[in-house]
């Protein structure tokens, strides 16, 4: 039984950090895309960062790269986000994913497996 299991959320001041952790389990880790969702209130879950197979980071725009890392470690089966500079519109329930696809996007319709999401909450 595949398990997605995200951990590290919790409540920052605005300009703080926080690190997110996705532990998983019940796949061959090394042969999924993985990838970091967010769902802020009221609104639809949107893409944030994307780590490839052979560990290539991408973001969903220069200035979620300019103030996130996210990164797999495959001997742990785990992913990492780190979250710099954090504002109050980063506010979300933050969700990992997995894909086994070829070609994997940006859109949730492209993962397989998803964690039940971790709640982060910048204040102003």
């Amino acid at each position: 039984q595949v398990s997605l299991v995200e951990s590290g959320g919790g409540l920052v001041q605005a300009g703080g950090s926080l690190t997110l952790s996705c532990a998983t389990s019940g796949l061959s880790f090394s042969k999924y895309v993985m990838a970091w969702f967010r769902q802020s209130p009221g609104g639809k879950r949107g893409f944030v960062a994307q780590i490839s197979r052979s560990s290539t980071s991408t973001y969903a725009s220069d200035f979620e790269k300019s103030r996130f890392f996210a990164f797999r470690d495959n001997a742990k089966n785990t992913i990492t986000l780190q979250m710099h500079s954090l504002r109050p519109e980063d506010t979300a329930v933050y969700y990992c994913a997995a894909s086994g696809l070829n070609q994997v996007g940006t859109t949730e319709q492209d993962y397989d497996f998803w964690g039940q999401g971790t709640q982060v909450t910048v204040s102003s």
